[in-house]
């Protein structure tokens, strides 16, 4: 009697789990910026619905906040979602009035079944947009220049897929949760430069692409899994980068690549619930103008908008609730201010760097980063900071970035929704990780940014 009572109390388990899993599989949920966010921001709820049956179905999909009822009722639409096809649900709100803890969620039905998921939601009460603390890294496979990785790209080519564990739970441990994993190819060419139209593409890739199977040298079979899968287990947040094809090419060859690359790495690491969103690794001059020069400008600027219009309407097709992300230069923007707005209303995310070293002539980093966030603004884009975590030691080589530094740009800037910074392998290590790209003075830049975040939050606690 007694293990009969087991195995069904077993079996019921195993039924409740079962039942748990249907009811998230067909939905997702995503948030922009990720939680946790200050009450100074306009939250970006993203959901998608997927249509698994042979047949077209009509859905009602509903946001709700806290609790499934119609006087917490968010957003609602109706629509056709063709047979193993998918539609994604878009809604803005603003977080003044939603301080505390919350969850989002999403409900889908349809005559035949509801289907629903959630996301956790943190609002921290703040007189500025930012968080005051850096969310997020970089995480290169290898580096793209072994001269500027001269400290630590030998070691990191060497880690394994456990290291990469490693290394993404020392990053949750600083409250990094947003991973940007810099390429999945590695390809040494620039726009304007290569004749990979004609050629062919020669890249290497980190993962076990059947597209391209050249594959790069590192130690790791898979080092997109274990980065994934582990960030997973942590509830983090994780961009693909899509590239490299060639630095700062957008041509019409360029998006075709990044398409393919796309759909294959969905295929691959779709179903990863951190799989948060895409990055396109090409980067671009804030002033948009090519290193061939003004001749070369219109027909570049043209090629780039082409581009995020064209991949963004193709990322969504895949899943519509994933953000594309574009890191640029931040200087130089003085003169593209006509043109970024049309490059932003396809880009879900513009995150710019080197706001704190404008060049002599240019406008101040406060400026530009103003005139940023206005242009996003209008085009109801996102705007997130890369942050520098590094200095260039002999004007090559990146070091760690001593902690004042980071903390001076986190008080010059405060009103970025989301910080991030470049990069975490070889300038950060938690001391308690067994390989640690970059020695010492990674471990030293750890423990001091761990003991800001530590006094910010007795700090935010007694306040």
């Amino acid at each position: 009697m007694k293990e009969m009572r087991s195995c069904l109390i077993y079996l019921l388990v195993a039924l409740a789990s079962a039942s748990a899993f249907a009811e998230h599989k067909n939905t997702r949920l995503e948030l922009i910026p990720p939680s946790p966010v200050t009450d100074k921001v306009i939250l970006d709820i993203r959901g998608a619905v997927e249509n698994d049956s042979s047949s077209d179905r009509q859905y009602s999909i509903s946001l709700y906040l806290d609790r499934e009822s119609p006087a917490a009722l968010l957003h609602t639409e109706n629509t056709l979602i063709q047979a193993h096809g998918n539609a994604g649900i878009y809604f803005r709100h603003s977080t003044d009035q939603w301080k505390g803890r919350h969850r989002i969620i999403l409900v889908a039905s349809s005559k035949s079944r509801k289907v629903r998921t959630i996301r956790e939601l943190e609002v921290l009460p703040s007189s500025i947009r930012s968080t005051k603390t850096v969310d997020g890294a970089w995480v290169g496979i290898a580096h793209w220049s072994d001269e500027e990785g001269r400290h630590w790209n030998s070691t990191i080519r060497k880690l394994t897929e456990a290291d990469w564990r490693q290394q993404i739970h020392g990053m949750h441990n600083l409250g990094m949760d947003t991973v940007v994993i810099q390429e999945t190819f590695r390809n040494q060419e620039y726009y304007g430069r290569n004749n990979i139209a004609s050629t062919g593409y020669k890249g290497l890739a980190y993962y076990p692409s059947e597209l391209f199977t050249g594959r790069a040298q590192v130690l790791a079979h898979d080092p997109l899994e274990a980065i994934l899968s582990e960030a997973d287990r942590l509830h983090m947040n994780v961009f693909l980068g899509i590239g490299m094809y060639a630095w700062f090419d957008f041509t019409a060859a360029s998006l075709e690549w990044h398409k393919q690359v796309a759909g294959e790495l969905w295929r691959r690491y779709g179903h990863h619930p951190s799989f948060y969103g895409w990055y396109v690794s090409e980067e671009t001059y804030g002033s948009l103008i090519p290193d061939e020069g003004e001749a070369a400008k219109d027909r570049y600027r043209q090629e780039l908008i082409n581009f995020f219009q064209e991949l963004q309407a193709f990322c969504r097709k895949l899943a519509p609730e994933k953000p594309l992300m574009l890191a640029p230069n931040a200087h130089g923007m003085m003169s593209s201010q006509d043109i970024w707005p049309l490059v932003l209303k396809h880009l879900d995310i513009v995150c710019p760097f080197a706001f704190h070293r404008m060049p002599e002539g240019d406008i101040t980093g406060e400026q530009s980063a103003a005139i940023w966030q206005a242009m996003c603004d209008k085009a109801e884009a996102h705007l997130w900071m890369d942050m520098e975590a590094f200095l260039f030691e002999d004007d090559v080589a990146l070091v760690p970035r001593p902690i004042a530094g980071l903390l001076q740009d986190l008080q010059r800037f405060p009103n970025f929704e989301k910080i991030l910074c470049y990069q975490y392998p070889g300038i950060f290590n938690s001391p308690k990780t067994k390989v640690q790209p970059g020695g010492h003075p990674t471990v030293v830049l750890y423990q001091d940014y761990l003991r800001y975040r530590q006094l910010l939050r007795q700090k935010t606690q007694t306040d």
